[in-house]
């Protein structure tokens, strides 16, 4: 195991240096002296310290959890076989079959990130949020500023924590209720298919526990099948927006892309544009 986790760092710089930085949704400029990543990078997209990066590729942070060898592994676009040799490389098993499967393929990150004027979250099976572009975050706030226990859809929606806190107000055309009750149904769904899922397990029972409305829904929700949806968002910055969002299912991950568009030349258009150019810090306040 120590010689392993001797060869962590190796294998992070290796693979920085091997993703571009535009496969990574980064400008790509003159006068850059790193071939891939540089480090204040792959720390903004694996959530993590600038300093703590170095320290791992240069052996002076040991044992980094699950947790930060999944998020390096998703921020560096790994193939399955690659994140498996950096948990080894970290002293740690790989995540296991029949546990919910939080690896974003390579493709799916390289499409989330050229799609740029598109804000899209990519979903685990329990909904919680593993990868998402610049424009979601000008959309719905920064996920990395929320810890990442917290950055959860259902929790967001019948927790009582930072998940809840985060979220901008919203309204669906659905009928009241409908989303909600979709998302219980969902990880319904989940529990079936992933009964040996810890941390599924600790989510529902949670939520259980602290939500009346998530206890009640538990017992009655049958399964509903995600389709188009318009929703207004009100962003502190823009004002209200109105935007169709679709759920589109990546084969064979068991991930969700949740995409968020507007029709060409619409208001609300112009404003995912403004979003865009202003990375959701407008100078001033539409009505």
């Amino acid at each position: 195991m120590t010689s392993a986790r001797s060869d962590f760092g190796e294998l992070l710089h290796t693979w920085r240096d091997r993703l571009s930085p535009a496969d990574a949704g980064f400008a790509v400029t003159g006068g850059r002296r790193a071939p891939g990543l540089r480090r204040e990078e792959l720390a903004q997209l694996a959530g993590l310290s600038v300093d703590y990066i170095l320290r791992l590729e240069q052996g002076r942070a040991r044992n980094p959890s699950a947790q930060v060898v999944g998020a390096l592994a998703r921020a560096l676009q790994l193939s399955r076989t690659e994140r498996d040799e950096l948990y080894r490389a970290a002293g740690l098993l790989p995540p296991q079959d029949g546990t919910i499967g939080t690896h974003v393929p390579p493709g799916i990150q390289r499409l989330t990130a050229r799609l740029g004027d598109v804000p899209i979250g990519v979903f685990a099976a329990d909904w919680t949020l593993v990868w998402w572009n610049g424009m979601w975050s000008a959309l719905h706030g920064d996920p990395s500023m929320v810890a990442a226990g917290e950055r959860n859809l259902a929790r967001a929606v019948f927790g009582a924590g930072a998940a809840r806190a985060s979220v901008r107000p919203f309204r669906s055309d659905r009928a009241e209720g409908a989303f909600a009750a979709s998302i219980v149904a969902d990880l319904k769904d989940a529990v079936s298919r992933y009964p040996a899922d810890a941390r599924l397990d600790r989510l529902v029972r949670d939520l259980r526990t602290t939500s009346d409305a998530f206890a009640r829904l538990w017992t009655t929700a049958t399964a509903s099948q995600h389709t188009s949806d318009r929703k207004t968002i009100r962003h502190p910055e823009i004002g209200e927006i109105t935007l169709d969002c679709d759920v589109l299912v990546v084969p064979g991950a068991d991930l969700r892309m949740v995409t968020y568009t507007a029709a060409a030349g619409s208001a609300d258009a112009g404003k995912l544009d403004l979003l865009r150019v202003t990375n959701g810090r407008a100078a001033g306040t539409l009505p």
